[in-house]
């Protein structure tokens, strides 16, 4: 069969695929989530710190306990800066999950502590990744060494690629983001009295802002894949080699992204439907976790998905050109070898 219809089952069967390498990496789902949960911990005690010595022994300190009490929130808010800031009522619930989208959508101000801690996060993805994706590539589990002694293989090159996404997201959160708010839009609403009309323009500028990122995303993802699973050592060789491998199946790889958005979306949807409120209690936090651990899967999902797409059209399944390292053949053996 051909056509976008047969494209279009090759997306679908790349996606089914990399669900079944996911489910395969039940120590991957662990691993990545218990990484999520140790980078956010330092943070929630600093908070709850900071809340506990704003509220004291006060009359509000058994409301807040109990429930909600916005009163003490807004004073809280009002007196408090940095990390404190960020405990806003948004981060209740599924509006967490909207607010995250916002702050892609619009770059809103981040506290520099923030700042600090998403740069953290975003080295220790890309010291995971070259891991994460031999594991995937693989489709079978390599043990500890292995896995560690691939992120460490890969981290380096990594390190070189995160400078061109630097580069190109910072110019697309940027003046290109800048330019588009800024700059187009209130030329754009100027003259114009319906607010519907302004509702569209604004829309229509966060489709020119997504699809550029969206395509920086792909483009950056299959760099990854190539270098790992053809042991590439040159970045700007695995950029361009991205870049051919999308030119040539473009239908097929808009459609495996496709469809792991839509299966982020399902995934949202039932966090919307499960999500907490204000309370404290161990269902709360059992749901936030839950909401935290599928997403992690999603983000698996799209990593497999994409893995299986490019083995599928310019490999097989299970495809690595790197030999799987082996105690003391592994980097980490020259550390502690003879001098």
């Amino acid at each position: 069969m051909s056509g976008a219809w047969g494209l279009g089952l090759g997306a679908w069967g790349s996606v089914l695929q990399g669900l079944n390498r996911v489910k395969n990496a039940p120590a991957l789902v662990i691993g990545v989530w218990l990484s999520t949960l140790l980078m956010a911990m330092p943070l929630a005690i600093v908070l709850q710190q900071m809340i506990g010595a704003h509220l004291g022994g006060s009359l509000a300190a058994q409301s807040a306990a109990e429930g909600v009490n916005y009163d003490w929130w807004n004073e809280f808010l009002a007196q408090t800066s940095g990390l404190g800031a960020t405990f806003v009522p948004a981060i209740i619930g599924f509006a967490a999950v909207m607010k995250n989208i916002a702050s892609v959508a619009d770059k809103p101000p981040i506290p520099t502590v923030i700042s600090l801690v998403v740069i953290s996060y975003m080295t220790l993805s890309l010291f995971l990744a070259g891991g994460i994706l031999d594991r995937l590539a693989r489709d079978r589990a390599l043990g500890a060494g292995a896995f560690f002694s691939a992120c460490g293989v890969y981290f380096v090159r990594f390190i070189r690629l995160g400078i061109v996404m630097a580069v190109v997201y910072g110019v697309l959160f940027g003046p290109y983001h800048s330019w588009l708010f800024d700059a187009v839009y209130p030329a754009l609403i100027a003259d114009l009295t319906v607010e519907r009309t302004a509702f569209f323009i604004r829309s229509a500028l966060y489709a020119a802002f997504a699809l550029p990122l969206f395509a920086a995303n792909m483009l950056f993802d299959y760099a990854k894949i190539r270098a790992v699973v053809e042991d590439r050592r040159s970045m700007l060789g695995a950029l361009a080699a991205s870049w051919r491998f999308i030119a040539r199946n473009a239908m097929a790889v808009s459609g495996v992204y496709a469809i792991n958005a839509l299966v982020f979306l399902v995934v949202a949807g039932l966090y919307y439907l499960i999500a907490p409120g204000a309370s404290a209690d161990a269902l709360a936090f059992a749901a936030g976790q839950l909401y935290i651990v599928l997403r992690v899967m999603v983000r698996l999902l799209f990593a497999a998905s994409q893995t299986a797409l490019f083995q599928g059209r310019l490999a097989h399944a299970g495809y690595v050109a790197r030999p799987i390292p082996k105690w003391p053949d592994s980097p980490a053996a020259e550390a502690i070898g003879p001098r």
